[in-house]
């Protein structure tokens, strides 16, 4: 049983984190509840060339909630654009929470699922790729090569790529995607609430110049021994090594019964390979007593390189959207979050995705279940002889794999490019 003592001082943390998550300042909340179309400006972007999607507002083919909605991308080979607007705010001295959960129910192949914010003055009818945005984060998939996190700050009109590797999520359920950005430039990324990258915007993005440098001026001394091994001086040849031949004549080998040695000459054994031969002869390698390690020129303070304490700061944010291209829609967001507090942000996640994921979870597993069953139905196929059809068809099924193993390599250099 709890102490009095111990009852206070846990009543007393709860208190206190109840406190913190009742002054965080929420800068914009979205869960796509009624009125949402009043909060949010689809753009006209690609509408002249009959290529702008729509968005539908649902829950989805299968969700934990059918009253927790989101917006769902609807038409196939179509450019998506839409953005909302919130009080400008500058993060100066401040955490920044930029989080949103994000659902691929097509099965997505290639595409995006990522969020922007924007600074300053953006005219929202005509929101799109080219629109200049300050921070791009979330997930993007393509092919085998390309399963990650975007994190991208611009600086200057450049765009910086997180230089770490963010592995995202590729199944067709509900995840959370949070980004942290701290008033001393560090920066944590979590799926799920669950963080998997971290550390520094100095170390992990080009936004500035490296801090230090290999100094350009410094060269290898000339007696630096950098050959860890060495022959062994005390390492002889064996005599009559040399004389030992590649190959020998083939003593099972015998004389054809119509080999005639006028008309085809005289008959000599075939040649095998000589088990004895060992090679070229080479002194064996020994530890070098002179060796230094190899020689890395030192490095100097960067003549370059400005610090800049505002490195995390963008002043005048004011937007949230997403532009997207979908070959396959169906990708779907909701529970958008734009918050100084990353306690906040959890519970967040917590009350609109965790409690849900395990019903939805169901509700696909149902789905996928009736899918099958229905499969079946259409095309029976006894299992046995399937399963020998499988069996003497192995070859073709490795090829055909090898193949579209080929064919996803050709999809993934197209959208590197792009």
């Amino acid at each position: 049983m709890a102490t009095p003592r111990k009852t206070s001082l846990l009543l007393g943390l709860v208190a206190l984190s109840l406190l913190s998550i009742a002054s965080a300042e929420i800068f914009f909340e979205e869960r796509f509840d009624d009125g949402w179309e009043n909060r949010w400006v689809k753009s006209d972007w690609k509408k002249d060339e009959k290529m702008a999607g729509d968005w539908n507002h649902t829950s989805g083919k299968w969700n934990g909630d059918p009253n927790d909605k989101g917006i769902q991308t609807t038409e196939d080979y179509r450019f998506y654009a839409i953005s909302a607007e919130f009080p400008e705010f500058n993060n100066k001295d401040k955490t920044l929470v930029f989080q949103f959960s994000v659902k691929h129910e097509q099965k997505l192949d290639c595409g995006g699922g990522y969020m922007k914010l924007l600074s300053g003055k953006v005219d929202q009818k005509n929101f799109g790729g080219e629109t200049p945005y300050s921070i791009m984060f979330g997930p993007d998939i393509c092919g085998y090569s390309t399963k990650k996190v975007h994190a991208i700050f611009t600086r200057n009109g450049k765009n910086h790529l997180i230089k770490k590797d963010v592995p995202c999520e590729t199944d067709q359920l509900t995840h959370v995607y949070t980004l942290i950005v701290r008033p001393d430039a560090t920066y944590s990324i979590l799926i799920d609430n669950n963080e998997k990258q971290s550390g520094s915007l100095y170390t992990d993005w080009d936004i500035l110049p490296p801090k230090t440098i290999k100094d350009p001026e410094a060269k290898k001394p000339e007696d630096w021994d950098d050959k860890e091994y060495i022959p062994d001086p005390e390492d002889k040849k064996p005599e009559g090594y040399d004389d030992i031949p590649k190959e020998i004549p083939d003593a099972d080998a015998k004389k054809p019964e119509d080999w005639d040695d006028e008309e085809d000459g005289e008959w000599t054994a075939p040649t095998i390979p000589n088990p004895e031969y060992k090679g070229p002869w080479k002194p064996k390698q020994i530890k070098n007593p002179n060796y230094k390690g190899k020689w890395k020129a030192p490095m100097i303070d960067n003549p370059d390189f400005k610090d800049d304490p505002d490195i995390y700061v963008y002043p005048n944010l004011k937007y949230v959207a997403t532009e997207l291209w979908q070959v396959k829609s169906g990708t779907l967001f909701d529970n958008i979050l734009v918050c100084d507090d990353p306690e906040y942000a959890k519970k967040f996640a917590e009350e609109t995705w965790e409690k849900l994921k395990d019903a939805e979870k169901a509700a696909f597993d149902e789905l996928e279940k009736k899918r099958e069953e229905e499969e079946r139905k259409e095309d029976p196929v006894d299992s046995d002889d399937e399963k020998e059809d499988d069996a003497d068809a192995g070859t073709d099924s490795d090829a055909e794999k090898n193949a579209e193993a080929d064919i996803e390599d050709v999809d993934d250099d197209a959208h590197d490019e792009l």
